[in-house]
């Protein structure tokens, strides 16, 4: 099974077409949305996570790029200074992955780089600033 997760902005031509769904029917791949902001009739970007094989995925993408959408890779990553950290669990209330989560009983915040969508939300919403947004030296493809 291979899985990434990706970045698709659409075009406003495509945004009210159910494209994602043909990846599931058309290449046997299945995806989770961790986050999406689709204006009708003006453009859309979504953060999913697609798995499958590998020869499927890249003839997903391929389908998806014919289609005028761009694809692009999790270049960025979410990175936590420790020491700035207070541990108040602002960013997990509003995590929509998980990745931030409050240990117990210690009552501090984990983060678990792997469920990370990179959607930044926690970055606005940590008082301390203890989340930064860093580039990736991830490859991808």
């Amino acid at each position: 099974m291979y899985s990434k997760i990706l970045i698709l902005r659409f075009p406003k031509t495509e945004v009210e077409k159910p494209i994602v769904c043909y990846l599931s029917k058309d290449f046997d791949l299945t995806f989770n949305i961790l986050n999406a902001s689709i204006l009708p009739r003006k453009e859309g970007m979504m953060v999913l996570e697609l798995a499958g094989s590998r020869k499927d995925f890249k003839e997903g993408v391929k389908y998806l790029k014919k289609r005028g959408v761009q694809v692009l890779n999790v270049s960025q990553e979410i990175k936590r200074i420790k020491k700035r950290c207070t541990h108040c669990g602002a960013c997990t209330a509003i995590c929509p992955t998980h990745a931030l989560s409050i240990k117990r009983p210690e009552m501090s915040v984990d983060f678990n780089q792997k469920k990370c969508s990179v959607c930044e939300l926690c970055v606005t919403a940590c008082p301390t600033r203890a989340m930064e947004v860093r580039p990736s030296n991830k490859s991808f493809f």
